[in-house]
């Protein structure tokens, strides 16, 4: 008997349990971490326990594809973080916060 996985690619590229926005990498990594499938659905209760073990059975059973999907995954979300870095440097966006803070508050303070 084979039992069908509910994961489907959202147009992002991302698996995700069918009906939710729950990726599969959280589903994963929970389960690396020791966290139960009925952990998880406390957690996020818009998947169901038998999709969380059908997705942990679906890891286990192809942990190399997983893994490297997740791999993949990291990789593009560690490109996509660099590039917004660099459009907008943190210590520069910090600095402008910080001015614009004393702004507000110098003019807070002229309003009293």
């Amino acid at each position: 008997m084979t039992l069908a996985v509910p994961l489907t690619r959202a147009e992002d590229g991302a698996l995700r349990v069918t009906g939710t926005r729950i990726p599969i990498d959280r589903i994963v990594h929970a389960f690396l971490h020791g966290q139960t499938a009925e952990q998880f659905c406390q957690d996020f209760p818009t998947v169901t326990l038998s999709d969380v073990h059908a997705v942990i059975a679906y890891y286990l059973q192809n942990r190399d594809l997983v893994d490297e999907y997740l791999r993949l995954r990291e990789h593009e979300a560690a490109t996509l973080r660099e590039r917004i870095e660099g459009d907008f440097p943190v210590e520069e966006l910090r600095e402008r916060l910080v001015k614009r803070r004393a702004e507000l508050k110098a003019h807070s303070d002229a309003l009293r």
